[in-house]
């Protein structure tokens, strides 16, 4: 049995499979998503370690990223609704056993992803303190941290790039590769983070600004390794010369998916900034609890995006190859897993709230902050399992519509006023908010669930 396991992780971990369109859900469902629990678990590692490092320089630091992530979120949400299209398009070519037509959408989806990074590189370079003082940041603040802001909204195009081709890779069913890309990036990150921030021979300590250029130069490296793989080594997935054209017909079929996807995750990052934007009227203690409780969560939350991500490649394959029940089973085996995972860490957090939190900075006002936070949250973590699950299988699908129609209601329309009631009309504070995240969730969940008995998404053509 031991022996049995241990060779079927081999194989996960290689990729040596990449078609499951057919055979054991239960074998698909493991052959991808360990490499991409894997390739989660390293991401939310870095945001973790790069916290750390981060809490050594100052409150200000901390509440620096906090601001700046609210905004580069806006980026994040591009890159991901981008993200869907490709990965919808390409598992969908893939499942109908279209290698070319798979590679067209790739190369259409990276020069997309380009022209709207260097867009975005010029308005972080020049206004890099603006965007600190419109989110609230003082002017202390403003002066010692506009540089990571500036490195982190100029450098986007690493940003951008790697979320893109990493998803090409997963659609294609090559999820090893795209592990083994962000293991790359974020491993150099790690290693690149004490010496940029605190200094180490010729290299002077940049403090804050420091993270953002090991950023930069971890996911830079990344990107490099990924063009090497689509361009020259060519697996599954590969652009060839007959690829490197601009589709017209094509970007717009794309960019008509990603505008779904990229509302979803503008939408929900929109309400993430105002969330932010009400607790930093407490104060710098707030955005830093806040702050380091969701590099926390994201540590937990991001394996569990290994499932919903598998969800959707298999979705997406089995939709291309005519087998629309193979790709629900898929999807409720997916999110029962994600069920079982999450509840046992929300436990978890839940007792060691305040210790974790005490790792990263021992002011009582920041602790206090980040433990609530951490408390709050996470018990909505069982009905999120699903609604994780079920939304990726609905992108997945290339319906990027409904989940963006659910997250508008239930986001702005629902979450934002109750966190706003909460914080301000019953004075909660930040309390208000955090409890406003675990009660929209869970609700955004139940509506998910609902609207993916319909079937409809088994219809999408694209």
């Amino acid at each position: 049995m031991i022996k049995k396991a241990f060779l079927y992780f081999r194989l996960a971990f290689t990729g040596a499979e990449k078609n499951f369109t057919s055979g054991s859900i239960n074998r698909a469902i493991f052959m991808l998503s360990v490499p991409m629990i894997l390739e989660m678990i390293m991401e939310s590692l870095f945001a973790v370690v790069d916290i750390f490092y981060v809490s050594k320089v100052s409150v200000d630091a901390i509440a620096t990223i906090g601001l700046t992530e609210s905004v580069i979120m806006l980026v994040f949400a591009v890159a991901i609704g981008l993200s869907m299209a490709g990965t919808a398009m390409v598992a969908r070519r893939i499942g109908e056993q279209q290698p070319k037509e798979a590679g067209d959408a790739a190369w259409q989806s990276i020069l997309i992803g380009f022209v709207f990074s260097i867009v975005v590189s010029v308005i972080g370079i020049v206004f890099a303190r603006d965007i600190l003082r419109l989110m609230g940041g003082s002017e202390a603040l403003i002066s010692q941290g506009y540089g990571y802001t500036k490195w982190m909204l100029g450098g986007n195009l690493s940003i951008m790039l790697l979320f893109i081709i990493n998803a090409l890779f997963r659609g294609a069913g090559d999820a090893s590769l795209a592990m083994r890309t962000l293991w790359l990036a974020n491993g150099l990150n790690i290693l690149l983070d004490p010496v940029f921030i605190f200094g180490f021979g010729p290299v002077p300590a940049f403090g804050v600004e420091g993270a953002a250029i090991a950023t930069t130069i971890g996911r830079g490296t990344g990107v490099l390794y990924q063009l090497y793989n689509l361009f020259i080594k060519k697996n599954i997935l590969g652009i060839h010369r007959e690829n490197l054209h601009i589709n017209l017909e094509l970007i717009w079929r794309l960019l008509k998916v990603s505008f779904g996807g990229m509302g979803q995750y503008l939408i929900g990052t929109a309400s993430w900034l105002f969330m932010v934007r009400i607790i930093s009227i407490f104060g710098s203690d707030a955005i830093a609890g806040y702050t380091i409780s969701f590099r926390i969560i994201m540590f937990t939350i991001l394996p569990a995006w290994g499932l919903s991500n598998a969800a959707a490649t298999l979705v997406g394959q089995n939709l291309g190859a005519k087998q629309p029940n193979r790709a629900e089973k898929s999807v409720w085996r997916c999110a029962h897993f994600n069920m079982v995972f999450l509840f046992i860490l929300s436990i978890a957090l839940f007792l060691l709230a305040e210790n974790l939190i005490y790792i990263f900075n021992d002011n009582s006002a920041v602790v206090g902050y980040g433990s609530s936070s951490l408390q709050f949250i996470s018990m909505g973590y069982v009905f999120f399992a699903y609604g994780m699950v079920i939304s990726q299988a609905f992108n997945g699908a290339g319906d990027t519509r409904t989940p963006t129609i659910i997250n508008f209601f239930l986001y702005w329309l629902f979450q934002l006023p109750l966190a706003y009631f909460l914080a301000m009309t019953l004075n909660m504070g930040p309390n208000g908010v955090f409890l406003a995240i675990s009660i929209s969730v869970s609700a955004l969940a139940v509506v998910f669930i609902l609207a993916f008995n319909r079937g409809k998404w088994k219809l999408v053509q694209i």
